[in-house]
């Protein structure tokens, strides 16, 4: 059975994000982070409750790792960081950001008609 540690990791690959991504999200330093997830510091009830509600996780799981990982869909981290980017654009710069978009989905849908 796994730890706590290797189950808080676990969380963090399946997501695709970095440590210091992660620990951002959490609100914790990323060495305080980094240690957590190789069993040098305690997790402590807070941390896996915000871990539970950041991710949509599971607290049992994460504590005993039973139940399932995902309370809900996870979240799609990427998504989140395409609108945070388009948020922090200006006007002209949000149009080329959607055009560019636009072309990379028809390039997309012109190679899925070659395949298929």
């Amino acid at each position: 059975m796994s730890t706590v540690y290797e189950r808080i990791k676990e969380i963090r690959t399946r997501l695709g994000i970095s440590q210091v991504e992660f620990s951002e999200r959490i609100f914790i330093g990323k060495s305080f982070y980094g240690d957590i997830e190789i069993g040098k510091k305690k997790v402590n009830k807070r941390i896996i409750f915000i871990i539970s509600k950041q991710f949509n996780v599971n607290e049992e799981w994460i504590s005993t790792g039973e139940g399932e990982m995902f309370t809900d869909n996870p979240p799609d981290i990427r998504k989140e960081k395409l609108l945070n980017i388009y948020n922090q654009l200006e006007g002209s710069l949000r149009e080329c950001l959607v055009e560019q978009s636009g072309v990379l989905l028809k390039f997309q849908k012109e190679n899925n008609n070659k395949k298929g």
